[in-house]
């Protein structure tokens, strides 16, 4: 009760401060540099930031997708994502994408594509490891990051492959089993897929995909949690690397706000996502 009760008046704090700029303003990115709007494709919407620690070479690198249901959102909102991990020592790239109703699936998956093209062909100026690139997303960012690791398709299309390019992918309460389309928006997105199962995150699991960690707020009703135990459960079927983690009385946006140094009290978010590509080889400075 008084963790619950602690959580609401810290977000009430934030709501009335607006939450995304008083958690950048006291997330530390560890003296990062922020290079920002930089082109990754000829659209306005694509473009990203990125955030590079000081002194460091051959570090780790993080592409954070952020979510809004596919239809809004904002690099700029999640800077204390970033912020976060480069404090960390982690080079962190938060694009821009294009949203409905501008365009449809898959056009997300495209640009979240060209976004890793981008980070492995210009890391190494950043002070990253393009051989040392993991995918993070939360809600619909994490169903883009989710696609990009399990479906080979849409790297492929950029002359990569998840299993050799990647080295994990961490999804933060994304929907990755989420048939049938209730919402009509939703629907209207994912119509021009050649099958509304094509979409699923659940059915592209193939063995050989990269490590996985998952972390879902047990209290999301947003996004529920069966969504990522259904993901898990399918990439155990096939031997694939998965860590799950559920995070008691943790919402939908609390698990992502937890990144934020305000309120780390909330969830380990920071702190699991860190230990996951610290433990899966972006440690190694070889």
């Amino acid at each position: 009760m008084l963790r619950q009760l602690l959580t609401l008046l810290t977000v009430v704090t934030l709501v009335g401060c607006s939450a995304g700029k008083m958690l950048d303003i006291t997330t530390s990115s560890g003296g990062a540099s922020v290079t920002r709007n930089i082109a990754y494709g000829g659209d306005p919407r694509q473009a990203l930031d990125v955030y590079a620690p000081k002194n460091i070479s051959a570090a780790p690198m993080a592409i954070f997708f952020y979510g809004g249901t596919w239809q809004s959102g904002d690099k700029a909102t999640y800077a204390f994502v970033a912020s976060a991990l480069a404090a960390r020592g982690i080079v962190t790239v938060v694009p821009d994408y294009r949203l409905y109703p501008g365009v449809r699936y898959p056009a997300f998956l495209q640009d979240g594509a060209a976004a890793v093209r981008w980070a492995k062909d210009h890391g190494r100026t950043y002070g990253g490891d393009p051989n040392k690139i993991y995918l993070i997303g939360h809600s619909a960012g994490a169903y883009i990051a989710a696609m990009l690791a399990l479906d080979k398709r849409w790297l492929g299309e950029q002359k990569l492959d998840p299993a050799r390019d990647l080295k994990g992918f961490v999804g933060i309460s994304g929907p990755y089993d989420f048939l049938p389309f209730d919402d009509k928006i939703v629907a209207d997105i994912f119509s021009p897929a050649r099958t509304p199962e094509s979409t699923q995150p659940v059915n592209q699991v193939r063995p050989g995909n990269p490590p996985v960690l998952l972390l879902h707020g047990q209290s999301d009703d947003v996004v529920y949690p069966r969504n990522s135990m259904a993901l898990a459960k399918k990439l155990r079927s096939v031997g694939s690397s998965v860590q799950t983690k559920l995070y008691p009385g943790v919402g939908h946006i609390g698990i992502i706000g937890a990144m934020g140094s305000p309120i780390r009290f909330i969830a380990p978010t920071l702190r699991d996502t860190v230990d996951f590509i610290l433990g899966h080889g972006g440690n190694d400075r070889s």
